[in-house]
């Protein structure tokens, strides 16, 4: 499978073989910096400008143009967890489940593309019964965009998925190994450039997500606009700073007024984390959160898990983007692994 993430300032790739060992092979990575403006919020507004970087970018690396897995990570998807029970049907269930995603989602279902898995199965003693149903719903016309892009570049969609649960196959330690139940969530936090997501899973399937309105290129524009500076400026300062308790006198007379920057700037993701933590453990069900597994790019700043851990009051780890695949060919050696995590999650079978 071919994981491919589009993002706001990049496109991300990974090549992994899927082959029923115990982990997933990852055996290529790629990923190539995206016009500013051809993404954004996580749609397209350039359906041609894609579909021409789409084509350079699986030329340049000589990536394989069928079975691709594209990623989808949008603040206008939804997902819930539904209880179905008494249908025996398999017909029958995909209508009971169109029903509940009327119920349950707030996408009109005429605008909508819908899909489900059922995560468990019960039969009770009278033998009812009982499945736990994972649905996902986003709108239409944001998803043929991407499609018509990719088709235009030549390339051969095998199927879409949403980016949280991509996140949480890469980085989230699974419960489903042992009969036990989970007594904790499984959270992971992925800041991208100008959105970041939020996945929630209790070990075996993802029960809450959200896109926040928040990403990495937010720190960029704090720190031009205390000091005064150009976006790629402010960028190119950012890489010197460190947010460490116990880092050493910053050289530049600068770096204390852009880190006083930042360090605001990241009490706003904070308060978004926290309300979506609260609104998740106020669900029927929720799980107790024990700590959070953050990555993408802009956890290359110092510092950074230690101050929204300050900020949350939740212990904040980075993520290990390759947590579930064994790796070969000198991968994990790249020093760019956070910004992969997606695009890995994206080839791992779930």
């Amino acid at each position: 499978i071919v994981g491919l993430k589009i993002g706001a300032s990049q496109i991300a790739a990974s090549r992994v073989v899927n082959n029923g060992a115990p982990a997933a092979k990852l055996v290529q990575l790629a990923r190539v910096p995206l016009e500013p403006g051809v993404v954004v919020g996580g749609e397209v507004r350039d359906v041609a400008a894609l579909a021409t970087a789409l084509n350079s970018f699986f030329t340049d690396n000589k990536l394989p143009r069928r079975g691709i897995r594209l990623g989808i990570g949008t603040n206008r998807i939804g997902v819930r967890t539904v209880d179905i029970e008494g249908v025996d049907d398999e017909r029958q269930l995909g209508n009971v489940v169109r029903f509940r995603a009327h119920e349950a989602l707030s996408i009109p279902l005429d605008q909508a593309v819908l899909d489900y898995h059922v995560v468990s199965e019960t039969v009770d003693e009278s033998g009812a019964v009982s499945r736990r149903v994972l649905l996902a719903a986003a709108y239409k016309e944001p998803i043929d965009h991407y499609v018509e892009a990719c088709r235009a570049a030549g390339l051969e969609l095998s199927g879409i998925d949403v980016e949280a649960f991509a996140l949480l196959r890469a980085v989230a330690p699974r419960n489903g190994d042992t009969e036990d139940a989970p007594t904790v969530a499984s959270v992971v936090v992925s800041i991208g450039h100008d959105r970041s997501t939020l996945a929630i899973s209790d070990g075996t399937a993802c029960d809450f997500m959200r896109v926040l309105d928040w990403g990495g290129s937010k720190l960029d524009a704090a720190i031009a606009r205390e000091l005064g500076l150009t976006p790629s400026e402010a960028a190119e300062l950012k890489l010197g700073l460190d947010l460490r308790d116990d880092a050493p006198n910053e050289d530049d007379p600068r770096a204390a007024r852009a880190r006083a920057a930042v360090e605001r700037e990241l009490q706003t993701l904070a308060r978004e984390l926290i309300a979506s933590l609260q609104f998740y453990q106020g669900q029927p069900g929720s799980l107790a959160i024990s700590q959070v597994f953050v990555t993408g790019g802009t956890t290359m700043l110092p510092g950074l898990a230690e101050e929204l851990e300050r900020l949350t009051r939740v212990p904040f780890r980075i993520a290990n983007p390759l947590a579930g695949v064994q790796v070969s060919n000198g991968l994990a050696e790249r020093d760019d692994l956070a910004s992969l995590a997606a695009a890995i999650g994206l080839g791992v079978e779930g």
